[in-house]
């Protein structure tokens, strides 16, 4: 294990101090054991509510990281939507909560941070063969709900497309601020829901497909594609009706990204459309709702980022 990182890890159950054994964590206050699997501490059981993700981001690794698609784009959201800098970031501990396969970690590690992806999924083995070498990023498999961190470990935490996938966002909500110190900030990115949310073009077809399996939705959806891409490909570009079309079809085909070649863009289809089809869980969350949670755990100097998509809320731990 390594050593920097066994500084802030705790007991996710009594935050209790660990120390390491034979292949294991151990906790020195309640004797809980944790597996170390291919250098990756693993806080919970391999299947769960996420194994869609771990699915989904082991087939789709290194689709989002800048520095295999050669854009700038997870670099531009991932600076937007928390309001950091770089030079903030620098030699201080970073939470990428719910990191998958690491898009917003390929970033954050450049900024010279000492940067924690965790994720509930098997994800992080796809982060780890594309981020593996960088001394200053270390993943963690655990839940957000127990976090398997001392309190106030992190300087920054952020939690980007996560909150809405989880069984309970309110208790989410409140689970991340107790790794945060005295003046750290958070940032978050959440589907909101509006009055006409449920009736958007995914939530009609999602009751059958997130109980579909896994490999047999992935297939249907690559074999839809090349009928479905073409189609999206005018109506989406629609001046005054483009927008009508994207929430109606569910389909994620990104006709404004410029950066994007049309190949990249047909592997995105492909991936975002999985991605909002598959989940299990997919609860928006009104802004009223999400910051009354983060107050409650101590949260203040919320603001939204009005320029980001989604409902995109910032703030500083009291």
């Amino acid at each position: 294990m390594n050593k920097k990182l066994m500084e802030i890890l705790a007991c996710p159950e009594c935050h209790g101090g660990l120390k390491e054994a034979e292949g294991a964590l151990l906790c020195g206050d309640c004797g809980k054991a944790y597996p170390v699997v291919r250098g990756i501490p693993r806080f919970v059981e391999s299947q769960n509510y996420a194994s869609s993700f771990g699915y989904q981001w082991n087939k789709f690794t290194a689709e989002q990281l800048d520095s295999y698609n050669g854009t700038n784009c997870s670099e531009k959201r991932l600076y937007s939507e928390t309001g950091w800098s770089k030079d903030w970031m620098e030699g201080k501990w970073i939470l990428d909560a719910g990191c998958g396969a690491g898009r917003f970690l390929d970033v954050a590690s450049k900024s010279k941070a000492f940067t924690v992806g965790i994720d509930i999924s098997n994800s992080v083995e796809g982060a780890q063969r594309y981020l593996e070498g960088r001394d200053n990023v270390f993943l963690v498999q655990a839940s957000i709900y127990k976090l398997p961190f001392r309190d106030s470990a992190f300087d920054g935490l952020y939690c980007i497309g996560v909150i809405q996938h989880t069984p309970d966002p309110a208790k989410t909500l409140g689970s991340l601020p107790r790794v945060l110190k005295k003046g750290g900030k958070i940032a978050v990115t959440i589907y909101e829901k509006r009055r006409w949310t449920l009736f958007c073009g995914k939530y009609l077809v999602r009751p059958l497909t997130k109980r579909m399996n896994k490999k047999t939705l992935l297939f249907m959806i690559r074999l839809l594609m090349p009928v479905i891409f073409p189609i999206t490909e005018v109506l989406f570009r629609i001046g005054g009706l483009n927008k009508l079309f994207a929430f109606v079809i569910p389909v994620a085909n990104y006709v404004d990204n410029k950066q994007l070649s049309i190949k990249q863009r047909y592997d995105w289809a492909i991936m975002d459309t999985f991605d909002m089809l598959s989940p299990y869980y997919d609860q928006p969350q009104t802004q009223a709702d999400a910051e009354r949670s983060l107050r409650g755990a101590g949260i203040g100097q919320i603001r939204r980022m009005a320029e980001n998509p989604g409902l995109n809320l910032i703030g500083v731990k009291s």
